[in-house]
């Protein structure tokens, strides 16, 4: 497993918050992700489910389907996998599945966490794989954007909520 400087794991994280920046132009939850191996990013992904109408369409179900056709490989063995949220009990498994060795992710996920907030797959002593977990990587900016997110969301649904009243009153 390669140790990585600060440097790089921000370089690297900055690369997952433009998938996630992707995701927010496409009105999906902003979640990005990239996985690396010697130093190149072998797979990228963001959430989808929205745009593709695919439930697991999560952003690192994604980069592990590129990363896999990269290496023609089901194992992404000696790779890391940096994503701008924890992963969920899903990502988690597939995180696993997939034998990736070493997660870096930004902020928490407190309400779907599966790697650490709520559960804590990926270092489950019971199961065959377990998986290096790093968090706080640009945790501020990977938490923002997400923020912002659900900001938005608010204030689209308070403005329909107006302008359907607005309309009854007509």
């Amino acid at each position: 497993m390669r140790d990585y400087t600060l440097e790089e794991k921000e370089a690297f994280m900055r690369e997952a918050l433009k998938e996630a920046e992707i995701a927010l132009a496409h009105e999906e939850i902003p979640i990005g992700c990239v996985i690396v191996k010697d130093g190149e990013i072998i797979g990228r992904g963001h959430n989808a489910r929205e745009e593709l109408q695919r439930a697991v369409m999560h952003a690192e179900v994604m980069a592990i389907e590129e990363a896999n056709q990269h290496e023609e490989s089901w194992r992404l063995l000696d790779t890391t996998l940096f994503v701008t949220i924890e992963p969920c009990v899903m990502c988690s498994g597939a995180i696993g599945l997939a034998r990736i060795p070493q997660v870096v992710y930004g902020a928490t996920n407190q309400k779907f966490g599966g790697a650490g907030s709520l559960y804590d797959i990926l270092t489950d002593e019971r199961l065959n794989h377990r998986v290096e977990v790093e968090t706080g990587i640009l945790e501020a900016e990977c938490a923002a954007i997400m923020q912002t997110f659900f900001r938005q969301g608010r204030e689209r649904k308070k403005q329909a909520k107006l302008a359907a009243k607005a309309e009854t009153q007509e």
